[in-house]
């Protein structure tokens, strides 16, 4: 199906490369997303991720400034010669200097999640800088509209993902093959992929390749606190919850004591019929990063929350990034080829 080499850290076939559109849209070997994870998408785990032939991602939103994040892109280019993007998390930041900063550097993706995209779409298209551009997207027709101002890709996630998720509650399963019916362009999918089955899967749904997020945080690459990382091993896929409903915009945590605070509060202001301001205002408190970095960074679970994916249920280790792309595309040839043999 693919040429192969013989993987020394698995010692199991390794294809040398996979021929999807995305891997010809941004020149990698692998289909395989590492995606902007809040906090913890540096310079160390978006190199190791596209040295080992997939695409790492900066987060702007771990940089204070945008001359930071220029530092950061700068940091990739010494550890590796490989592509890697800068992911874009709109309503978080202001994102005018660092998206200059990105296109100045003429990074190879640039993804844009959380909002609506047509701002920094039409900035990067007057820019005339040639980087491609990917859009994450929970529902059809924001992936059309997608399609429809010029982006090059999108990231499809669905109810199964860590952090911030779209409002309908549909499935990856679903949504991936509605999305790939609905545009043209190359569809990653997102939300409950942590290994090669996962890849295999939404490859035989259509999909031109997969986004990581839930699973990038426990590698060895990664900043996450040791305590976030051990707690991802040990979480069951029933062990996650989403808050942040009653603002409208749900994301996917794993269970602790903030959490079900945070869900306790949202019942309070569900019952009372309270207005949107006042819901905001009730829960930022609660919500905001420093709550996440006290538990993501410092390793205090009982005082933050950290995001989670369902795909923690098969998260047993915490690998080298290289060991977990390597055994996850060869896990996902085997797959193929085991569906190839069914046919015969």
């Amino acid at each position: 199906m693919y040429p192969a080499r013989r993987s020394v850290l698995s010692m199991t076939v390794l294809p040398e490369k996979m021929h999807t559109r995305f891997t010809a849209l941004v020149n990698i070997r692998y289909p395989i997303v590492q995606g902007g994870l809040s906090h913890l998408s540096y310079a160390e785990l978006a190199a190791a991720v596209s040295e080992a032939g997939g695409l790492g991602q900066l987060g702007c939103a771990c940089f204070a400034t945008p001359e930071e994040l220029r530092s950061d892109i700068q940091k990739v280019r010494q550890l590796t010669t490989q592509p890697f993007g800068v992911n874009f998390p709109i309503g978080h930041v202001a994102l005018d200097g660092f998206l200059d900063v990105a296109l100045e550097e003429q990074v190879a993706a640039i993804s844009i999640t959380g909002g609506n995209p047509e701002k920094l779409l039409r900035a990067i298209q007057q820019s005339g800088v040639a980087v491609k551009t990917m859009v994450l997207v929970a529902g059809v027709r924001a992936a059309q509209k997608a399609e429809q101002l010029g982006a090059h890709a999108i990231i499809a996630v669905g109810f199964e993902g860590g952090g911030h998720l779209g409002r309908d509650d549909i499935g990856t399963t679903v949504l991936v093959p509605r999305i790939l019916d609905s545009v043209k362009i190359p569809v990653l999918a997102s939300g409950g992929f942590a290994d090669g089955r996962g890849l295999a899967a939404a490859l035989a749904l259509g999909a031109d390749g997969i986004e990581l997020g839930t699973r990038f945080v426990a590698v060895r690459e990664s900043n996450a606190h040791p305590t976030y990382q051990q707690a991802l091993v040990e979480a069951r896929e029933t062990d996650t919850v989403i808050i942040e409903r009653a603002i409208g915009r749900p994301a996917r945590v794993l269970k602790g004591t903030i959490p079900n605070a945070i869900l306790s509060i949202e019942h309070e202001l569900e019952q009372s019929n309270a207005s949107p301001e006042e819901r905001l205002q009730r829960l930022l408190p609660h919500i905001r990063g420093i709550i996440n970095t006290r538990a993501s960074l410092e390793g205090n679970l009982e005082e933050g929350f950290v995001w989670a994916g369902q795909a923690i249920g098969l998260i047993n280790d915490i690998p080298t990034t290289r060991e977990l792309i390597e055994r996850t595309v060869s896990q996902a040839y085997q797959q193929t080829q085991r569906l190839h043999n069914l046919f015969d």
